[in-house]
């Protein structure tokens, strides 16, 4: 059985280890402005993927990845004498999807809301398309009752 509660505080462990290392020891000169986002452990505690997030463009970003694959050893050493555990995780580096994604979203939220106020734009001089008031009135409920309701086709014909 897997300890799953065991496998995310590994896992928040080595994001935090991760990311001071990186601010601490690693001095090279590809690295760009990287933030760790998360981290995550298999269940066996063997190994463990590394989320990471750039600011820059996308040579910044392609820097930045080969930076932390050759920093791959020293960020290993370095969680594996932090965390204690018998047998160190592998890391393997993943760039972060979240900002991209968010970036989408904002974009289509964007357009919804012009979308929006286009049709508000062309509501406001619209009028309506048959009476202002559509519904019954009191006045007509009234006819109704005193007929005994709905009529049916044998009433209509008499």
């Amino acid at each position: 059985m897997t300890d799953t509660a065991r496998a995310r505080k590994l896992a928040d462990r080595i994001k935090v280890v991760v990311a001071e290392t990186l601010d601490r020891r690693i001095k090279d000169p590809r690295l760009g402005f990287v933030t760790i986002t998360d981290a995550r452990v298999t269940g066996d505690l063997r190994e463990a993927t590394v989320f990471y997030t750039v600011f820059g463009d996308e040579t910044e970003r392609e820097a930045s990845a080969a930076a932390l694959e050759s920093a791959k050893g020293v960020l290993r050493s370095e969680v594996g004498r932090q965390t204690g555990v018998r047998y160190t995780p592998t890391l393997t580096f993943v760039a972060d999807a979240v900002p991209d994604t968010a970036r989408h979203i904002d974009e289509l939220l964007a357009k919804a809301q012009e979308a929006d106020a286009a049709v508000r734009f062309t509501a406001a001089g619209a009028s309506f398309a048959g009476d202002a008031d559509p519904y019954r009135t009191s006045g007509e409920d009234d006819l109704d009752s005193e007929g005994g309701g709905d009529s049916t086709e044998e009433d209509e014909q008499r």
